[in-house]
């Protein structure tokens, strides 16, 4: 199984178009490697290619890697669907830029596609797509040898859900153990999680690699990544440290490789040279480049 990192930043990527922090002006200036929105695609065969996430910048993504061009055909291409784990929009935005694309599936949980019902409508238009239950009993396979099963890892509701009347009910983030079924590696994708849970630790321990919620490296930077007048919950992410936090539970899983993503342009995890840094991969956790790619 092939995967590339297409995208490793938390929403706005890095640096921030209105951010004018330390971090986002060293990023400006090159002193610090940029980053698009979090996604990723893998693929069981290196011919069908299934999108983890819809980034904004997925345009600029697909560009970068040339396994995602199209061709040989006039309207070919080895994309073949989404896996969304989540509503968020700087996960599911990428969608519009895939309009047209004829026969695409997209899989997701009962209340993402509920409240994406509107944008399905009109990416129908375009072209039919197949939408279809992410959470379906014993998991789905995807062309080109890949099995999936989706598992719920939080509840946080998007900022533009409406709170009344009430939203969907169900799990509204979720993290997916994705297998190749020609080698047997496994790969555990969870950009999005709410908190440590015996599932995901279980999730962890039969996983060859894990892409795992990276956004906060503490708890209370939070609340320096969301604007003022926000009313709903700050997080619904895991942060890297502290005693709840999953550096502590990724140390026990030593045999697998680790790695975080979707990184807030607040995380000191983004520059190689802090003691954050260090502090990680003291622990055998990566933190890759956009466009890096892995063999699970």
């Amino acid at each position: 199984m092939r995967v590339v990192l297409l995208g490793t930043a938390a929403g706005g990527g890095f640096p921030q178009w209105n951010c004018a922090c330390a971090p986002c002006t060293a990023a400006r200036d090159g002193k610090l490697p940029s980053r698009t929105q979090e996604c990723a695609a893998v693929t069981g065969n290196g011919r069908d290619w299934w999108l983890l996430n819809a980034s904004p910048d997925l345009r600029t993504q697909l560009g970068a890697t040339p396994a995602l061009w199209p061709g040989p055909g006039l309207r070919e291409t080895p994309l073949r669907g989404v896996l969304l784990t989540d509503a968020e929009t700087d996960h599911a935005c990428g969608l519009s830029g895939l309009r047209g694309a004829a026969g695409l599936k997209v899989y997701a949980a009962a209340p993402v596609r509920a409240v994406l019902a509107p944008a399905r409508t009109a990416l129908d238009r375009h072209a039919p797509w197949e939408w279809a239950d992410s959470l379906a009993d014993g998991g789905f396979v995807l062309a080109g040898g890949l099995v999936v099963t989706a598992h719920p890892v939080g509840t946080k509701i998007p900022e533009y859900v409406p709170a009344r009347p009430p939203a969907p009910a169900g799990p509204w983030a979720t993290a997916y153990r994705i297998e190749d079924l020609a080698s047997g590696g496994v790969l555990v994708y969870a950009p999005c999680v709410g908190a440590w849970s015996p599932a995901l630790d279980e999730l962890c321990a039969e996983a060859d690699c894990v892409l795992l919620d990276g956004t906060f490296f503490t708890a209370g930077e939070a609340g320096a990544a969301v604007p003022s007048g926000t009313t709903r919950a700050a997080s619904g992410h895991l942060p890297v440290t502290g005693p709840d936090g999953s550096l502590a539970e990724l140390a026990r899983h030593l045999g697998v490789r680790r790695i975080y993503t979707h990184l807030s342009h607040t995380n000191p995890l983004l520059d190689p040279a802090s003691p954050a840094r260090a502090r990680v991969a003291a622990h055998g956790v990566e933190v890759l480049t956009d466009g890096a790619e892995l063999v699970v």
